[in-house]
């Protein structure tokens, strides 16, 4: 991961809290921003925000509330069917779920939910999966690109497909996370959902590659990880 500007330490969580870490996060107080790939309660997510005072930014699971229909008002009030309302989520965190986001000098997109097998919310079929991943990709062309014209980091809840998922229903990957990574080219891709194991594709638990350029790392549980911004990474939006 290359470039000029000094790195960055993001606290990655997924899946299983660690009260422990919320009481005292101990190394992980290096940390710039917290990236959440989501299935953690938010009263722990707005723990970990408030013991390390730094920007948090999420993605849902499929164990996570429905967070669809919320969008912010250009006076900065959180609207859902044009009726302010609190979030469900903590204070000044923010979803990134198919949106891109600028925080910490990083530039940081956002896919969550999983393959569809039950009712429950932030659940799709890799038909819609693909739709949501090109208007994500959409959005990146639309945005100020960087010099490079990627993104730092990916975060999302489910792996890629093959990439570090299962073999049964509820934990298969996503295929269309592929065509996101090989468009967006992140040299990171962040993800929870499943148990870190060893395989064939991995060097170590929760590891892997993918499109060559792409780290693909499992972080069940959290995981203190350094993040290198790419050259002329864009500002704020």
């Amino acid at each position: 991961m290359g470039g000029g500007d000094a790195p960055r330490w993001a606290l990655a969580v997924s899946d299983a809290p660690d009260e422990a870490l919320a009481a005292d996060p101990g190394v992980a107080r290096k940390a710039d921003l917290i990236l959440a790939c989501g299935d953690l309660p938010f009263d722990y997510l707005g723990s970990l925000m408030n013991a390390l005072d730094v920007p948090l930014v999420f993605v849902p699971g499929n164990h996570d509330p429905d967070l669809s229909g919320y969008r912010m008002s250009r006076a900065g009030l959180t609207l859902r069917a044009g009726i302010p309302v609190r979030p469900p989520w903590p204070d000044g965190a923010i979803n990134a779920d198919g949106r891109l986001i600028d925080v910490a000098g990083l530039r940081i997109a956002g896919l969550g939910g999983c393959l569809r097998y039950s009712a429950g919310p932030n659940q799709y079929t890799d038909r819609q999966q693909a739709r949501r991943a090109m208007a994500l990709r959409a959005r990146a062309r639309c945005q100020r690109p960087r010099r490079d014209g990627g993104v730092d980091v990916l975060i999302t809840h489910a792996p890629p497909r093959g990439v570090g998922d299962e073999d049964d229903p509820p934990h298969r990957g996503f295929t269309a996370l592929h065509g996101l990574v090989r468009a967006l080219r992140p040299p990171l891709l962040l993800h929870g959902h499943v148990q870190p194991r060893v395989s064939a594709a991995a060097g170590a638990a929760g590891t892997a590659r993918l499109e060559d350029e792409t780290m693909v790392r499992n972080v069940t549980g959290w995981h203190l990880i350094r993040v290198q911004p790419a050259p002329g990474g864009g500002d704020a939006h």
